[in-house]
């Protein structure tokens, strides 16, 4: 007797399988040097220009593997098999995030990746003094 499997059949038969995406998706990020005459043409720093290089983002790794959305990639990576494989993707682009943390022109994008990404990345917010504020001011109030 044969079993009936409920469900989608799964995208990936194999870490490996899965591998081999992410690490297109990285390299295709990286872009690639700016070649004018069969040379590499260079900035005023000395460094090669680079074109087509793009932000790692979490929602590309999940549209470069196939997903739907961000949220399908998180939930995929509930699977045990493919844990550790993913969350190493995602460890790579919180490491990509946190560095343009010191980059003026990436702070508040990386800000926002972090605090909506990955655990830990919350802004503190100040609920509580806000409170006590406002319990002062109502007391200040009726002290009249």
């Amino acid at each position: 007797m044969s079993e009936n499997k409920v469900g989608r059949p799964p995208m990936y038969k194999s870490a490996e399988e899965i591998q081999e995406k992410i690490d297109a998706y990285f390299k295709k990020c990286e872009g690639e040097p700016l070649v004018i005459d069969g040379v590499p043409a260079m900035d005023k720093y000395g460094e090669p220009i680079i074109i087509g290089k793009k932000p790692l983002t979490v929602t590309g790794l999940a549209l470069a593997l196939g997903f739907n959305s961000r949220t399908s990639l998180l939930n995929y990576q509930g699977k045990e098999e493919f844990m550790n494989t993913i969350m190493r993707a995602k460890a790579v682009v919180e490491q990509y995030a946190e560095e343009r943390l010191f980059d003026k022109d990436g702070a508040n994008g990386a800000k926002f990746s972090l605090a909506n990404n990955f655990e830990g990345w919350k802004e503190k917010q100040q609920i509580e003094a806000d409170v006590n504020a406002a319990v002062n001011i109502n007391i200040e109030l009726s002290d009249d």
